[in-house]
C-alpha cells in the first residue's frame, strides 16, 4: 500500500480545476477567475485521510504549450482527477483525455469529476450523472469512481479528493469488475480463504460468535446485535435462497462484500483483506508467509507446544467422520486455503512417509509426526503453511514463529549427556537388498512385502518413539537410495544427521563388507554416532566375507555388537527405541580406535596431594620431637 498519494488534476481549460483545489485549501469559493496554474499543494497525514497518508495535489494546464509539463506530472502521479463541467468537456473525456492517458502508458486509477453542478437543477442531477458517467465508466475500466461537485457551493469538494486518496489506498480495480458486475476471481479467492479461517467449527456457516470474532479482528470493534441482524436481513434480501438461520454461508459472505463494492464501500473490503495480510495485488504479504527465522549451526527447529496444539486442533476439526484418520476429501478441505500440499510432501508421496490407518488415511499420530519432520527438515515450509492455515497467538505482535522453537546446538556430540531434541534424524546405510526399505515399512506399521523394490530416490519415514522413562520423541529414518554418495559427501547433510544406522543382511555373505568399505571411503562418518544392525535375523546366519566378522569389527571399535533383528519379529520396536536413545544420547554410540588415555592431570594432583600430606606429617613429627627434647 502506498504511503503517499500524488493527485494530478487534469481537464480542459475552464472546467474549474484550480477552483476545486483553492476551495479545498481555503475552505471557501474563490470568486475571482484563477488565471495561472496553482502551485503544488501538500496535505500532511491526518486522521481524516485514508490510512493517514501524505497527499500531494498538482494543478495542470491543458494548453498545448504546457503539454510537456502535463505529461511529466501525469507520469509522476498515482491517481488522476479528471474534471469536466459541460457537454463539450464531457465529450472530450472519451474522445481525448482517456485515450491520451492510455497513450502515455500510465496505469493509475482515474476519478471522474463533473464540476459546476450548481449549474444543473437539483431535479435531474442524479439522472444526468447516471446518463453521463456510467457509459464512460463502462468503456474505460481505469475509471475508479465518479462524483458531481461544485466549488462555488462547496459541494463534495472534500469528498472528491477523498475519493482520489481512496482510489490509491483502497483501489476498486483489483476487487470488482464493473462490466461483469462481479467480484474479481482473485478477490473471491481471498475472501473465500478469510471465510474458511473465520469458520472455526468448519460447519459452512459463520454463526453469531464467529461473526463477532471476525468483526473484532477486522475492525477492532464489536458488532452490535442490531448490525448483525441488519447484515442477515441484507443478505436474505439479496440472496433469497441463502438461509441465515445457522449464520452466514460462503455465498452470503461473498454477496455481502459484492454489495460493499457496488455501493462504493470497497474500503471495507480492503480493511478486511489487509487485516488478513493481503497486499494490493491480493497476494499474501511475503513477510507474513516468510518471517525471519534463522536456525544456528548445529541446532534444529521443532514445533513448540503452541504449534503442536494448532496442528492437533486442525486435525480434529477436519476429521468429520471421527474415524481417527483424514481421508482424501477431508485433507482437500483442510488444505483449501493453501496452494495445496507442500511440494516436499508431494515429492515424497505423502502420506506414505508416516503413520496411516487400515484404510490408508493419515492418523493424528502420523499427522503430528509429518509436521515434526517438515519442521525439522524445512522450517520455512512449516511457517508458510502456518500462515496459510491461520495460526494465531493472543499476542498480536507475535508471528507464526511462535509455533516453532530452536533447539540448543549440539556441536560437541561426544560430550556425555542427552541432547535437547525431540526430533532426530537417522540415516540408514547398507548394501542393496539389506532390508532397509522393509525396516522403514515396519517402522510405519506396514505389512512385510516379500517382493524386492530397489530404492532410487531418498525415502523418509517418521514416527513417534517412546524412550526410557516415558518421554516421547519423533524419529526420522531415511534411506538415501542412489543419492547416497552425494549426501555422504555433503557436510551440511551430515551435520543435520543425528545418527547413522549401519544395516546389513546377516544371511548374505557380502552384505557387511559394504559397510566396511563405506566407512573407509567416507572417514567423516566417524564424526557421527552409529548403531550396527544385523537385519533378517529370522534367516540362517552366514559368515560374512570380511576381514573381521561383525561382532569382532564392532569390538575392535569398542562399540556394542550389532543388534540382530527381523522385521517379522514383534521385538523390532526395540531397535527403534535403541536408535532414538542413541540419537538423543550420542556420546554412547561413537566409534573409538583405542581406550581413552589416562587422566594424567588427576594423577599429578593426587601425587601432589600425597606429597603435601607427607611433608606436613614430617613437620609435625619434627616439632613434637623438638618439644620433647
Amino acid at each position: 500500500m502506498s504511503t503517499a498519494v500524488r493527485i494530478c488534476v487534469c481537464g480542459d481549460e475552464g472546467t474549474g480545476k484550480s477552483s476545486l483545489i483553492a476551495s479545498l485549501v481555503k475552505g471557501v469559493f474563490v470568486a475571482n477567475k484563477i488565471q495561472a496554474v496553482l502551485p503544488q499543494v501538500t496535505i500532511p497525514p491526518t486522521t481524516g485521510t485514508p490510512e493517514n497518508v501524505t497527499t500531494t495535489i498538482v494543478d495542470t494546464s491543458a494548453r498545448p504549450q504546457d503539454r510537456t509539463t502535463l505529461r511529466k506530472e501525469i507520469r509522476k502521479s498515482n491517481v488522476i482527477l479528471l474534471v469536466y463541467s459541460d457537454h463539450y468537456s464531457y465529450e472530450r473525456v472519451a474522445l481525448f483525455w482517456m485515450p491520451y492517458f492510455r497513450s502515455l502508458g500510465v496505469n493509475v486509477p482515474v476519478v471522474l469529476c463533473a464540476n459546476k453542478s450548481d449549474l444543473v437543477s437539483d431535479g435531474n442531477a442524479a439522472q444526468v450523472a447516471e446518463e453521463e458517467m456510467l457509459p464512460v465508466m463502462a468503456e474505460f475500466r481505469e475509471i475508479d469512481s465518479c462524483i458531481r461537485t461544485s466549488a462555488k457551493e462547496q459541494k463534495n469538494v472534500i469528498e472528491v479528493f477523498y475519493l482520489c486518496q481512496k482510489a490509491v489506498t483502497h483501489p476498486i480495480a483489483p476487487l470488482f469488475d464493473y462490466k461483469e458486475g462481479q467480484l474479481k476471481p482473485a478477490c473471491v479467492d481471498a475472501l473465500r480463504r478469510i471465510f474458511f479461517l473465520s469458520d472455526k467449527d468448519q460447519d459452512g456457516y459463520l454463526n453469531d460468535q464467529e461473526m463477532q470474532d471476525f468483526q473484532q479482528k477486522s475492525f477492532d470493534k464489536p458488532l452490535s446485535q442490531e448490525d448483525l441482524d441488519n447484515i442477515k436481513l441484507t443478505v436474505s434480501k439479496s440472496v433469497p435462497s441463502s438461509s441465515t438461520d445457522k449464520g452466514l454461508d460462503l455465498r452470503g459472505f461473498l454477496q455481502l462484500n459484492k454489495l460493499y463494492a457496488e455501493k462504493g464501500r470497497h474500503e471495507t473490503i480492503w480493511i478486511i483483506l489487509r487485516k488478513y495480510h493481503y497486499t494490493d495485488s491480493l497476494s499474501l504479504e511475503d513477510g507474513f508467509l516468510h518471517p525471519r527465522f534463522d536456525v544456528p549451526d548445529y541446532a534444529s527447529a521443532e514445533l513448540s507446544p503452541a504449534g503442536y496444539r494448532f496442528f492437533m486442533d486442525l486435525f480434529l476439526t477436519f476429521d468429520k467422520d471421527n474415524d481417527g484418520g483424514l481421508n482424501d476429501r477431508e485433507l482437500a478441505a483442510l488444505f483449501a486455503p493453501t496452494p495445496g500440499l507442500p511440494h516436499s510432501w508431494a515429492e515424497t508421496l505423502f502420506p506414505s512417509t508416516t503413520v496411516r490407518n487400515e484404510a490408508g488415511h493419515i492418523t493424528l499420530q502420523g499427522w503430528l509426526a509429518q509436521w515434526s519432520m517438515t519442521t525439522f527438515l524445512e522450517p520455512k515450509t512449516t511457517l508458510e503453511y502456518l500462515a496459510y492455515l491461520g495460526f494465531e497467538t493472543p499476542n498480536a505482535r507475535e508471528t507464526t514463529t511462535a509455533a516453532l522453537k530452536i533447539t540448543k546446538p549440539r556441536k560437541r556430540r561426544r560430550r556425555p549427556g542427552r541432547v535437547d531434541r525431540n526430533v532426530v534424524l537417522c540415516y540408514i546405510l547398507g548394501s542393496s537388498g539389506a532390508g532397509k526399505s522393509s525396516l522403514l515399512d515396519v517402522f510405519l506399521n506396514r505389512p512385510f512385502d516379500t517382493l524386492y523394490h530397489p530404492t532410487i530416490k531418498p525415502r523418509q519415514a517418521v514416527n513417534s518413539v517412546e524412550l526410557q522413562g516415558g518421554k516421547q520423541c519423533y524419529l526420522i529414518l531415511e534411506e538415501l537410495g542412489e543419492l547416497e554418495p552425494a549426501i555422504l559427501e555433503n557436510q551440511a547433510k551430515l551435520d543435520a544427521c543425528d545418527l547413522i544406522c549401519y544395516a546389513y543382511d546377516s544371511s548374505e555373505p557380502d552384505s557387511f563388507s559394504h559397510i566396511v568399505e563405506l566407512r573407509k571411503r567416507y572417514p567423516q562418518l566417524d564424526e557421527l554416532p552409529a548403531v550396527y544392525t544385523a537385519l533378517k535375523a529370522d534367516r540362517d546366519k552366514t559368515t560374512q566375507r570380511s576381514e573381521l566378522q561383525p561382532d569382532a569389527y564392532t569390538a575392535a571399535l569398542n562399540m556394542s555388537a550389532p543388534l540382530h533383528v527381523s522385521v517379522t519379529w514383534n521385538s523390532i520396536s526395540e531397535l527403534f527405541v535403541a536408535l532414538a536413545e542413541a540419537a538423543t544420547n550420542p556420546s554412547t554410540a561413537f566409534p573409538r580406535s583405542e581406550e581413552p588415555p589416562a587422566d594424567r592431570a588427576s594423577l599429578y594432583m593426587a601425587l601432589g596431594a600425597t606429597a603435601c600430606a607427607a611433608l606436613a606429617a614430617f613437620m609435625i613429627w619434627r616439632r613434637s620431637t623438638s618439644n620433647a627434647a
